[in-house]
């Protein structure tokens, strides 16, 4: 039967709640339990991309049953062109839509700013698009994007920002940032204008800008934390700096954020990247990585990064992964899935993404495990080196 999402949420509506519940002693690392109106999620965490309401190739039955996804994404640009706000205000949001009864984070679509400037005008009043699907032109306002979110019905929703190029100047910088802080102040103010659409509570979460500019992350985390916002996230990296540029800027943003709140880095990345950063004090994570990588043959596991196009794998009858507990990753053999992507069967597709998924999960549990343990710094320190070998 299919689930009715509604029906699970608490009869008095609450603000999303974050609680610390243990930290590493040699490193920023935390591990907390964040509280929605659709249920818990405990912290570090990765978030499967779900971009048009559904992530690729995976059943919301797999998610939850082989992935064990917490919380999923949506986007708010992709939702609000196909299938468009009328069809998600008729089924009730995006949450009966899809038929996923766990949270949901929306993103603004500001990530799109970035991804497809080829076809977009950025001005004061927001942003024009020019869609991708029929070629019609949109106005993303700061106002519009917290109502098309309020029309998806997300439970973490984002400010619409905008996301500056790698590299940029630091006047170019300077100059996007002051821009998203005046973008937030409006969304902070509609928001807060307009009420929940579905009977249960959206908390807004403000993004911090600056390019990699350390005097510029200062001043938009210190504008971000001034909203008092219950969430707070880190946009902007991970789009083409380097590695230790990455991690840099981060270590600045989570030591300057609020350490009662969630912080979300948006966009990243592998798992080296996602363990790297756990230590500077992230607590929520996702990206496109583990499923577009799985649908082209690279495979994340607990012993290193397989391609599995490579002949090597072509008589090797063992699990794709018998060091995580997913019954896919078990369940199949290297050769099979490798017959399968080699043969393009779109079973390959769902092998292959459902594992990627499963192993970051399984990758975030461990480091939650070690942070509660006080352990983690020498267990990560391990794992990196594991992860990035090539087998």
């Amino acid at each position: 039967m299919r689930p009715k999402p509604l029906e699970a949420v608490r009869t008095s509506m609450a603000v999303l709640q974050f609680a610390l519940e243990g930290a590493c002693p040699q490193s920023a690392a935390r591990a907390g339990r964040i509280t929605t109106d659709h249920g818990e999620i405990v912290t570090p965490i990765f978030m499967p991309v779900g971009t048009v309401g559904s992530v690729k190739a995976v059943t919301q039955q797999q998610l939850k049953q082989d992935v064990g996804a917490q919380i999923i994404l949506g986007n708010t640009y992709h939702l609000y062109l196909r299938p468009g706000l009328e069809v998600l205000e008729k089924a009730g949001g995006l949450h009966r839509f899809n038929g996923w009864d766990r949270p949901i984070l929306t993103d603004s679509g500001g990530y799109q700013v970035f991804s497809l400037s080829g076809t977009r005008k950025i001005k004061e009043e927001g942003v024009v698009f020019q869609s991708h699907i029929d070629g019609s032109r949109h106005l993303f306002s700061p106002e519009k994007v917290m109502d098309i979110q309020r029309s998806i019905g997300g439970d973490i929703i984002m400010a619409f920002d905008e996301c500056p190029p790698y590299p940029s100047d630091h006047a170019y910088a300077n100059k996007s940032m002051h821009l998203t802080h005046r973008w937030l102040d409006r969304c902070w103010e509609h928001f807060h204008e307009t009420p929940d659409k579905y009977g249960y509570t959206q908390n807004l979460f403000p993004i911090v800008q600056g390019s990699v500019f350390p005097d510029l992350r200062k001043a938009s985390c210190a504008y971000v934390a001034g909203k008092g916002a219950v969430g707070n996230a880190i946009g902007g990296l991970s789009v083409g700096e380097p590695e230790q540029e990455m991690y840099d800027i981060c270590q600045l943003c989570c030591e300057a954020l609020p350490v009662d709140r969630p912080r979300y880095l948006m966009g990243v990345g592998t798992p080296w990247n996602i363990l790297e950063c756990i230590a500077l004090g992230v607590d929520m994570f996702d990206c496109v990585l583990p499923t577009r990588n799985g649908r082209n043959a690279m495979l994340f596991t607990s012993k290193g990064v397989i391609n599995i196009d490579n002949k090597k794998w072509e008589m090797d009858f063992s699990p794709i992964d018998d060091g995580i507990d997913c019954a896919v990753s078990n369940y199949y053999s290297k050769a099979y899935l490798r017959h399968l992507i080699k043969a393009k069967e779109i079973l390959g597709l769902t092998i292959a993404s459902v594992h990627n998924l499963a192993f970051y999960l399984h990758l975030v549990g461990e480091a939650r495990k070690h942070i509660l343990q006080g352990d983690f710094v020498s267990w990560k320190r391990e794992q990196v080196e594991l992860l990035k070998t090539r087998l």
